[in-house]
């Protein structure tokens, strides 16, 4: 029996399991992949008060190291559902179930797909989600990036540094990120905006080959590429927990600043949370306050 089991491992996680321990209660995270969450698919952080151009990885490690050398456990397990019963709550995980007196929910978001045809099937074979993480594979080639946010033109400038083309492909005619980003790569001579159009087929054999792209008109154009990056929004990893937790229309868990949700006891931190802004930064944020009201919980209920 823990006293404060979380769910991800990721900064919100990590954080909340620093101030657990930091308030002598009992913590276990719970992790399906890898601690750390996509910060680790960051270069470099630039935004984070007091630790400037460290690495989404570095940051993973040491957070994951304070959490530990605090005496927060850590299994490897992904959560499958919540189980309350006379003040208890059981986490039933792929590999078994794990005893709480509260739990925070911290499970981040997962990438969301194009939903086409052989998209699974050409992962890690054309199709990537992560540019920081694959980008180098494609040195040289011609690429695609989908989306019209600060990730799809984050991974357009990022890749244009290492590819002979970029092709930016967005829905609309204009761009929900940065617009000094879009501004930049406007500049770039390898960059190449395909704008009111979607991918609707993939083109490929063992491998991607190319995109079918059609426009907002109906015409429709093939592009030759190696490899298509896919930066169209993230998910909430809510499901499981949605008997307990009330979700927004997104998905998003509904919650204040203080992190509670419908169920006492039960916590939320993180992106899967609803809230206006998702950086490193309101994650820890989110840590931060859902240990401190699980410790409060805790506490009123000896």
């Amino acid at each position: 029996m823990h006293d404060i089991v979380i769910i991800g491992a990721g900064p919100a996680g990590m954080t909340a399991a620093i101030y657990g321990r930091r308030a002598s209660k009992t913590v276990l995270m719970i992790e399906a992949k890898s601690y750390g969450g996509q910060i680790i698919n960051t270069p470099q952080i630039e935004n984070y008060p007091a630790a400037p151009n460290i690495s989404g990885y570095d940051f993973a490690v040491n957070a994951f190291g304070q959490a530990t050398e605090l005496g927060a456990e850590t299994v490897f397990e992904k959560a499958l559902g919540i189980t309350p019963h006379d003040g208890v709550f059981t986490v039933t995980t792929d590999r078994g179930e794990h005893e709480a007196r509260s739990v925070i929910i911290a499970t981040g978001s997962e990438n969301r797909k194009l939903g086409l045809p052989d998209e699974d099937r050409l992962i890690g074979r054309g199709i990537s989600y992560c540019a920081t993480c694959d980008g180098s594979f494609f040195r040289g080639k011609d690429v695609a990036v989908v989306g019209g946010g600060n990730t799809a033109l984050d991974d357009a400038l990022y890749l244009s540094q290492l590819c002979s083309k970029v092709y930016l492909i967005h829905r609309r005619d204009g761009f929900r990120g940065a617009e000094s980003t879009a501004e930049l790569l406007k500049r770039k001579e390898n960059v190449i905006f395909v704008l009111n159009s979607r991918v609707t087929r993939l083109i490929s054999e063992k491998r991607l080959q190319g995109v079918e792209v059609t426009r907002s008109d109906g015409a429709v154009t093939e592009i030759e590429v190696s490899g298509l990056f896919v930066a169209v929004g993230r998910v909430p990893e809510n499901g499981a927990f949605a008997p307990l937790i009330e979700l927004d229309g997104a998905g998003y868990a509904a919650s204040g600043e203080d992190c509670k949700t419908k169920t006492p006891g039960i916590f939320v931190a993180g992106d899967n949370r609803a809230k206006e802004v998702r950086q490193l930064v309101t994650a820890a944020s989110d840590g931060a306050a859902a240990a401190t009201e699980a410790v409060k919980y805790l506490n009123s209920n000896r």
